[in-house]
């Protein structure tokens, strides 16, 4: 049928936890989740949109302008010597040639999440000594990039005065208060909008002890207090 939709597809996998994230990407460059099918690591999604119409008019004007450039190189050959020939068929070479395209940002999303399962610095970090020279080490290599991992909430308490902010120190595992190994992750004067939570089951609050997936930027380590200082990206409940 003449109206009849035609969809392109999209199959993008991501790392356990980032889902939202590229969902939110895909949709709005016009892509619509068709299916979602999680797996023990990593999860995988279907899109499809529209198939944009084709634009006629400038395919028309384009073909045109190849039919001259087409006759143009054709007489050259006729009445030119050898080089001229060569110069035409570069010419030609160099009209065809197309610049490889990059990977979309949200097919690159999912890899650059740094996991205990694709990075074995990461994770030795997490069993780790809270303040040992691996924390300096990792933050300053791994600056302004995205971690994944499971924890939970070891200590909060309300920034300054604010009621409504608050600073979360978090810990690898799920002993809440009780952890003893792995940085002292930190969330600095965020509420918790600021943590985006997600998930089946995700609260309306948080508490000491809740146990998340947590995604994050790393931001540094300060020395002094051993806290790892991480700015939040989205918080799944597990």
């Amino acid at each position: 049928m003449a109206n009849e939709i035609k969809y392109e597809y999209k199959v993008v996998q991501t790392v356990r936890g980032t889902d939202g994230l590229v969902i939110s990407k895909m949709q709005k460059d016009g892509w619509e989740l068709v299916e979602q099918l999680p797996g023990r690591l990593r999860t995988t999604l279907n899109f499809r949109r529209p198939k944009r119409p084709l634009p006629w008019r400038l395919i028309g004007a384009g073909a045109a302008v190849l039919v001259v450039l087409a006759a143009i190189i054709v007489t050259g050959v006729a009445l030119g010597d050898g080089d001229e020939e060569r110069g035409a068929s570069a010419s030609s070479t160099a009209i065809d040639e197309k610049p490889s395209a990059s990977p979309p940002a949200d097919e690159l999303a999912a890899a650059e999440v740094i996991t205990a399962q694709n990075n074995r610095e990461f994770a030795a970090l997490l069993k780790a000594d809270p303040c040992s020279e691996a924390n300096v080490s990792f933050a300053t290599k791994h600056a302004g990039q995205t971690i994944a991992f499971d924890g939970s909430i070891r200590h909060m308490a309300s920034y300054g005065d604010d009621q409504t902010r608050y600073d979360f120190l978090l810990g690898p595992g799920d002993k809440g208060p009780q952890t003893t190994d792995g940085p002292n992750f930190k969330y600095e004067d965020v509420n918790t909008g600021n943590l985006h939570l997600t998930g089946q089951q995700a609260p309306a609050t948080v508490a000491v002890g809740d146990k998340f997936r947590f995604v994050a930027e790393v931001i540094e380590f300060k020395r002094v207090q051993c806290v790892f200082r991480l700015a939040p990206v989205l918080t799944e409940a597990r």
